[in-house]
């Protein structure tokens, strides 16, 4: 089993059809194979193998599917490096991982650490110069155990250093066929992806499971609000993925958006607010379905859905996968109940990469223990409250930060909305919320106190509102909450 024989069987079958737009051009299905495989080579000939890490320091674009799949193919590992990481940052995961290899880009590769921090890698090749290194082509992928490490994604730390997931050829390949099976998806297909391929999302749910449908990937570097609208007009694209924010922009926008082509709105990464889901419903007459999972479960867990949509839900387990809640001392709890949601099932990870310990805590008698607050209603469908580490603890009282973000985003005036606890001499910790806007509305802090009064218990309700022109987000759009405690 190799995850790059989802981009061979493609070719297979698909060998004319377009499979990805990106830089300027498109690939058919026979040519990104064959991209592939003199890249392949390339690799090969510099004496990179079987499980070495290959890091990936590339923005969104044809180096990076390339760099990708000829990593596999020729058995090495993948290792998604944050284009938006400061040197420091890359020096930690470089030497945590042992990194062999950094292939980089030179819009980018000023962010890279001296080669001095970096002992473990043996050579750093820009992007233009893959297709020109010297060796023979790989046509057909190396065969790896379906439990060998096939990528490894580090964690976005919302706190402590970040962790790297191994994910297995099983995990990844399972998972882009569950994404297949559940999002409906053919060859037919159009999908727009401005989500960053260095994380989860748009690596293993976007990019693989495209490949594994024989569809064609709209792909743009970054998201440019008019520029991705265009294209879905122009592509004509049926799949269209984002994250909360994105469909919070475009709600706000005063241009005529086109979106008629477009058969499913999807949406992950982060919580979708159900005030926004509402109002995409009524305007567009399509719901947004959310998918939840972490990039430890590679990254699709549950979905909403293709049977029967309900709004705020993040749905069902996927297919082969089961979900539970379970309370502290980890036992499952009636419908209804609050607790740890739980998964179990062919996405969950290998491991953390070099860390058996944080690995034991996070996955118990296979179970993949999310960190995320939530409960499971009559029908089997999973609703996200908060993570475990966002709680608030107001004099022993449990506050959820989501609980009350929800109720400011009931005020026309507020356009995003995040909560935090700060700390507080008297009760731990208070409640504080910090609020965006819409372009030329006004509203006082009082105004929004007032509102949380009428709909949650008083010690919920925000002891101070700070507004700010913008919420610090990481580059899928989550928000900072640790920036925004820091700020006190």
């Amino acid at each position: 089993m190799n995850v790059a024989q989802l981009l061979e069987r493609a070719a297979q079958h698909w060998a004319e059809r377009p499979a990805l737009a990106a830089g300027g051009r498109t690939w058919t299905y026979g040519e990104l194979d064959a991209a592939v495989a003199r890249v392949a080579g390339g690799l090969a000939g510099l004496g990179l193998g079987a499980g070495e890490r290959v890091a990936l320091h590339l923005p969104n674009g044809p180096e990076f599917v390339l760099a990708y799949y000829a990593a596999q193919r020729i058995g090495a590992v993948p290792l998604s490096l944050n284009v938006t990481y400061t040197a420091e940052e890359i020096a930690y995961i470089l030497d945590d991982a042992g990194a062999a290899a950094v292939l980089t880009a030179a819009a980018v590769a000023v962010h890279l650490p001296p080669r001095a921090r970096t002992p473990t890698v043996r050579h750093l090749v820009e992007a233009r110069e893959l297709a020109g290194l010297p060796g023979h082509d790989v046509r057909r992928a190396v065969a790896r155990d379906r439990e060998d490490t096939a990528a490894i994604l580090y964690t976005s730390a919302t706190t402590g250093r970040p962790k790297g997931v191994m994910l297995t050829h099983a995990n990844v390949v399972s998972n882009a066929w569950a994404t297949v099976h559940h999002l409906r998806m053919t060859p037919d297909d159009v999908g727009l992806c401005a989500l960053p391929l260095f994380h989860c999302f748009g690596q293993n749910f976007i990019l693989n499971a495209a490949v594994a449908a024989g569809s064609r990937l709209v792909l743009h570097e970054r998201f440019v609000p008019d520029a991705f609208a265009d294209a879905v007009a122009a592509d004509r694209v049926t799949l269209l993925y984002a994250v909360p924010t994105m469909y919070i922009l475009f709600l706000e926008t005063g241009r005529r958006l086109d979106f008629g082509s477009v058969r499913l709105y999807f949406s992950a990464a982060a919580t979708l607010p159900t005030d926004v889901e509402r109002r995409w419903q009524e305007r567009f007459g399509r719901p947004i379905h959310q998918g939840y999972g972490l990039t430890e479960c590679s990254p699709f867990a549950s979905y909403n859905h293709e049977i029967r949509h309900r709004p705020g839900s993040v749905g069902t387990p996927i297919e082969n996968v089961e979900m539970k809640v379970v309370d502290g001392e980890g036992h499952e709890v009636a419908d209804g109940d609050l607790g740890e949601l739980c998964i179990k099932g062919p996405n969950v990870m290998k491991g953390y990469f070099g860390n058996p310990a944080a690995t034991t805590e996070t996955v118990r008698d296979g179970w993949l223990h999310s960190g995320d607050v939530g409960y499971r209603d009559g029908d089997g469908y999973y609703f996200i409250v908060d993570r475990v580490k966002d709680m608030i603890n107001v004099s022993g009282f449990k506050v959820f930060p989501r609980e009350v973000e929800e109720v400011l985003f009931r005020h026309d005036a507020v356009k995003e909305a995040a909560v935090v606890g700060v700390p507080d001499p008297l009760r731990g910790e208070a409640v504080k919320a910090f609020v965006v806007l819409h372009a030329g509305a006004s509203a006082r802090a009082e105004d929004l106190q007032a509102l949380c009064r009428h709909a949650v218990a008083s010690y919920k309700v925000p002891e101070t509102v700070e507004f700010l022109a913008a919420l610090p987000k990481n580059p899928t759009g989550k928000i900072l909450k640790k920036e925004l405690r820091a700020r006190g």
